[in-house]
């Protein structure tokens, strides 16, 4: 096994004991990126001295470090780092200077002794559920996911440790269900948003993307805490132990499983593979509760609803002297917030309010609700809808959105886990919903079952180069 191959937690491990150096864990990785990197274009830029420097200095540190000293780490370009551009893929930020600081996520993890490799691309401002700049690890010519489509495809590819991205309607989940990879979104307000180019103040979430369960725990280790700087930061304490107890022993874990919406125009093979992990958790323990997923029928009009008047804000001076720096598919959505009246968005913060009310009493009854993290695998690059058994259809990035932005809304944590491929060998994501602050629980759960069926392989890359396509 190439030291590339190694998950977080097994690289922390030989490091720990010295079996392995972080100079020879970082020049592997690059080696990697190297070699994927003309197929896959995860990344906007690749940091080779700057990692390479880190594992210096982290070689020098052993023996005084955490689980994240010398690993290779990837950050979604939405993530500032001091003397680094934040593109966020975007030729409205074609000339942006440089970061004067670290965001406090950059910072946490460069105290933690992790080595930067790459600022990884987003769709356009993270305003999208496709990132079409990025190829999908497991197959080229289908969508990569978005919006942390790069940060997704690093990890899938074994082109980075592990990387961070960021959720407004799905955007580490998706990505990470449609690569095979693990993906968490914290509880809002439980990761500082400080440094972090905004989507959506009101819904964004900052989390990781990691191969096993078991890694993100120990990331969400590092990055979880208070930060003054974040508005609508938590007042959690910091040094939190995240990491699942051994075993897979569910007995007394309530999982719920919906009677309604989640499992509605979902893809036949889809339903099956979540269905069957949902099985699987009970032979482990697990006590399965039906409930009603309350208030479906505003999920759209909330997301929407404060999202795209929120983006709009954020973009507003831009907008008007730059217009024509956006992509066509971003500018119109811009353009729609500013028609949008103070009445809708107020509205859309009422229904979400009552919606996470509705949420906390459904999730009274159970630890966890499981569910598809998307309703069908990754489409083809060229395919714009997805037409359902009953005829109708609705577009890719609604079909991808659907079913995980109530999270998004609620705030509640929810973890994507690699339940099975379909019959075209793409992946098949299921995700784990809890209780605010329940982090520990929805790990605790899909660690187990991840012992119980492990995940085997990873994507097959190719190392041919292809035609890259437009970075900006």
């Amino acid at each position: 096994m190439q030291p590339y191959e190694l998950t977080l937690t097994a690289a922390a491990e030989e490091i720990r004991t010295r079996r392995l150096s972080p100079v020879e864990l970082v020049d592997s990785v690059l080696d990697r990126i190297a070699r994927t990197e003309p197929s896959l274009q995860a990344y906007v830029t690749v940091t080779a001295e700057r990692a390479r420097e880190s594992a210096r200095a982290a070689e020098r540190a052993a023996g005084t470090h955490g689980p994240l000293h010398g690993i290779p780490v990837a950050l979604k370009d939405l993530i500032d780092v001091a003397g680094l551009a934040t593109t966020a893929s975007s030729r409205a930020r074609a000339d942006h200077p440089a970061a004067a600081t670290d965001s406090t996520v950059a910072a946490r993890l460069a105290a933690a002794g992790t080595a930067l490799v790459g600022k990884t691309h987003t769709h356009e401002f993270a305003y999208g559920l496709t990132t079409p700049q990025t190829s999908n690890a497991w197959d080229p010519d289908r969508v990569a996911g978005g919006s942390s489509g790069g940060s997704a495809v690093a990890v899938a590819a074994a082109a980075a440790t592990f990387a961070l991205g960021t959720d407004t309607g799905g955007s580490i989940r998706v990505p990470a269900a449609l690569n095979g990879v693990v993906g968490l979104k914290p509880t809002y307000g439980l990761v500082p948003r400080h440094g972090v180019t905004s989507l959506s103040w009101s819904l964004d979430h900052v989390g990781p993307l990691t191969r096993t369960v078991e890694d993100a725990a120990l990331v969400m280790s590092v990055l979880a805490g208070h930060d003054p700087r974040d508005p609508a930061s938590l007042p959690t304490p910091s040094s939190v132990d995240y990491r699942p107890p051994p075993g897979a022993d569910l007995t007394g874990v309530r999982v719920g499983v919906p009677r309604n919406y989640y499992f509605e125009h979902v893809d036949p093979e889809v339903e099956t593979a979540v269905r069957d992990a949902v099985e699987q958790l009970r032979t482990l323990g697990a006590t399965l509760v039906e409930v009603e997923i309350p208030m479906t029928r505003y999920v759209q009009a909330s997301q929407w609803g404060l999202m795209v008047p929120e983006a709009t804000a954020y973009h507003e001076r831009t907008l008007r002297s730059a217009p024509e720096r956006y992509g066509a598919d971003i500018r119109v959505l811009l353009e729609a917030g500013a028609l949008m009246s103070a009445g809708d968005y107020l509205r859309a913060q009422r229904a979400r309010t009552l919606m996470r009310q509705a949420w906390l009493r459904m999730l009274d009854e159970v630890d966890v609700v499981a569910a598809p993290t998307v309703p069908v695998t990754a489409v083809r690059t060229d395919q714009e809808a997805v037409v359902w058994p009953d005829g109708t259809s609705e577009s890719v990035s609604d079909a991808y959105v659907r079913l995980s932005a109530p999270a998004d809304i609620t705030g509640v944590p929810a973890l994507s886990v690699r339940v099975g491929h379909d019959g075209a060998g793409m992946p098949i994501g299921m995700q784990l919903l809890g209780r605010p602050l329940g982090e520990a629980m929805v790990l605790r759960v899909g660690h187990a079952y991840e012992e119980a069926v492990p995940a085997r392989g990873y994507a097959p890359v190719t190392a041919a180069a292809g035609p890259r396509r437009d970075a900006l």
